[in-house]
């Protein structure tokens, strides 16, 4: 087990610094003490060939706009929040609008945009770096100074392990996630269409025109959001389905998940081999299939286009804060937010 350190740049005269952590089997993952940005995750293929299998920019300076969120933590609050306010304990709070009338992804800063203090460390079976940050009482609009830890973690079980924490002074709403977004083919030799994505879920969120979850939960039987049994995602988004359709001809949809810590989600790539399995605390996982992916970006390297990867946010429900039937997303002065996310890599060789 090893962790090295690179400067990349500067942020406002703060060093931008790579951390990058291999086990003993040689995975290796790479990521930064800004937004906590994973920049790179070496996995093997059924060949023995190790190649990145998640998006990233090969330079620093998109990262200061970061679109999509690659491989960023993203907070306080993760998905979006209808026009940008929250009412809590009788007082209504107005949140920063950064995408139309409403608050996305933490908003015009959010957590991606922090540079965290970083620790890393090392033992004989993990190794790994603790990010951490203290939000101030009214960042973006939220209530209460907030001191955030996350974890990364990687094990000799090619386990990729993330850890939240988090304190408030104050009653404020918090659901952190990490917006990685993979591709098993390795080193983006092909898109996503052809990978195969189970997930114990039985309920999907229906979506309105803004994306924004209308309250309503709805089944999944007999539509494209049916993945108990494994489903290409070529399938699903080319399936004729108006939720489909809505959202750019893709997934961008939250699925309520029916197990913790129990393989309740699993992607796998028939060409590689190579098969990725998040479990995780959280009540549900957002499935965004990159539908809406900039165009005149370059990724790895590579010009942008759509399906070129699948962010799997395990999360609080999004706009939980105006659903009182959602799990809640508030954190209550003096309690402990709690969460965490595990990805295991493996290798299925037929």
């Amino acid at each position: 087990m090893r962790i090295v350190q690179e400067q990349w740049t500067e942020v406002d005269g703060r060093p931008i610094i790579a951390y990058t952590f291999t086990n003993d089997n040689g995975m290796e993952v790479t990521c930064l003490n800004y937004g906590c940005i994973i920049t790179k995750i070496l996995a093997p293929d059924k060949y023995g060939n190790y190649e990145n299998v998640v998006l990233a920019f090969n330079e620093f300076s998109p990262y200061l706009t970061n679109s999509p969120y690659f491989g960023a933590v993203i907070g306080r609050v993760a998905g979006r929040i209808r026009e940008a306010s929250f009412e809590l304990n009788g007082k209504t709070y107005q949140l920063h609008k950064n995408e139309n009338s409403n608050h996305l992804h933490g908003g015009q800063k959010g957590f991606h945009h922090v540079v965290w203090k970083a620790v890393e460390f090392s033992t004989k079976e993990a190794v790994g770096v603790q990010f951490s940050y203290t939000s101030p009482d009214g960042e973006e609009g939220y209530p209460g100074n907030v001191d955030v830890q996350v974890t990364y973690t990687l094990n000799n079980q090619n386990e990729f392990i993330i850890s939240y924490h988090a304190t408030s002074d104050k009653d404020t709403p918090i659901t952190l996630t990490n917006h990685t977004y993979f591709n098993l083919s390795g080193n983006l030799k092909s898109d996503i269409l052809h990978h195969r994505l189970k997930i114990k879920s039985n309920q999907f969120l229906e979506l309105d025109h803004q994306f924004i979850p209308t309250g309503v939960l709805l089944n999944v039987e007999n539509t494209p959001f049916d993945l108990r049994e494994g489903k290409l995602l070529k399938e699903g988004i080319e399936a004729n389905h108006p939720q489909i359709a809505l959202v750019g001809q893709g997934y961008d949809h939250p699925f309520l998940l029916d197990s913790r810590h129990a393989e309740e989600i699993v992607l796998f790539e028939p060409e590689s081999g190579r098969t990725l399995i998040i479990e995780t605390d959280e009540p549900g996982v957002v499935v965004y299939t990159g539908n809406h992916f900039p165009s005149g970006m370059k990724v790895n390297g590579m010009p942008s286009r759509k399906y070129l990867g699948i962010c799997l946010e395990t999360q609080a429900l999004p706009d939980a804060v105006h659903h009182p039937h959602f799990p809640s997303c508030i954190l209550r002065a003096g309690e402990v937010y709690s969460s965490m996310t595990k990805y295991t890599f493996r290798v299925h060789q037929a």
